[in-house]
């Protein structure tokens, strides 16, 4: 017969897993339900969001808001151009974060200490707007595709990030043995360090690639050319666009309203789902990269 206590604790740990699944439940209804409302509002009568109608499912589907932003030539090159950025912007990144990290983790690196407190120093001063605008003229990259992507070629908090799983994740004996056997340390970032950090490489691009795609403010000031712009950039100004016409006395008031609110909610979902479909692909090495710090049992 088993024992009062062990009874107990087993129904103290039922009740437990209880709290914790409903608790889970709310935070996924929260999360999702915004997303949910988003994507039914955009497929669904504007008539019938504005009138509180819509909650979960679409009312009265309509395609009218996707048919007016994906027609319009601005989207496209949008998408070429935040594509383009994105690739090479993430390359840039990837490259240069880690040989500033690799270097930074090794114990051997005199004065390393200094160099990452400078480093850090500039997550919190910055020169300013005006200046790095001043700069990024006089260096000739404005009105180009680096003004966007060599301005922020690193960030620093992910290169405290890398730099921490090169030390916490990579045994220094292993690099020492490896030295001893006569590995250089090009060789030993490329046959050994690489390839042991696949899940901080995956997290790294996945923060790279949603920066560079959700980024417009960069390109609001420093391009001006619209065959340049990115598709963020390109997305708002069709929502300003849409915002001011349904503020417009003319004819046909109620008709921009009403595209008006169903653009806002397409808009969304055009720039959002490239990044959503790309998650999955790296949502295994993502999960454990994400624990880099946590306390090991």
């Amino acid at each position: 017969m088993p024992k009062p206590s062990i009874v107990k604790e087993a129904a103290n740990e039922r009740v437990f897993d209880v709290i914790i699944y409903v608790i889970a439940s709310i935070i996924i209804v929260i999360v999702l339900y915004p997303l949910i409302f988003i994507v039914s509002a955009s497929f669904s009568d504007p008539t019938r969001v504005l009138n509180g109608e819509v909650w979960l499912l679409p009312k009265s589907v309509t395609l009218d808001a996707y048919a007016n932003i994906l027609q319009n030539e601005k989207i496209w090159i949008g998408y070429r151009n935040t594509i383009l950025y994105t690739i090479v912007g993430t390359v840039i990144n990837i490259i240069m974060t880690i040989l500033a990290a690799y270097p930074l983790s090794r114990p051997d690196l005199p004065g390393r200490n200094a160099i990452m407190v400078f480093i850090t120093l500039t997550m919190f001063f910055s020169g300013g707007l005006i200046p790095t605008y001043l700069l990024v003229k006089d260096l000739g990259m404005v009105d180009t595709m680096w003004a966007l992507i060599v301005p922020g070629a690193i960030a620093t908090y992910n290169l405290i990030v890398m730099r921490t799983y090169f030390q916490s994740s990579i045994p220094w004996e292993l690099q020492e043995a490896a030295h001893i056997d006569g590995c250089s340390n090009w060789r030993l970032l490329f046959s050994i360090i690489l390839p042991l950090s696949k899940p901080i490489l995956a997290v790294m691009v996945l923060f790279y690639a949603v920066g560079h795609w959700n980024s417009f403010f960069n390109a609001l000031i420093y391009i001006r050319n619209e065959n340049l712009h990115p598709l963020q950039l390109v997305l708002r100004e069709i929502l300003l666009i849409s915002q001011s016409a349904s503020v417009d006395g003319s004819v046909g008031l109620e008709d921009k309203i009403l595209l008006a609110e169903s653009i806002k909610y397409a808009v969304i979902i055009v720039s959002s789902l490239p990044v959503l479909l790309m998650y999955p692909f790296v949502q295994r090495h993502f999960v454990k990269g994400v624990m880099i710090g946590s306390i090991k049992g």
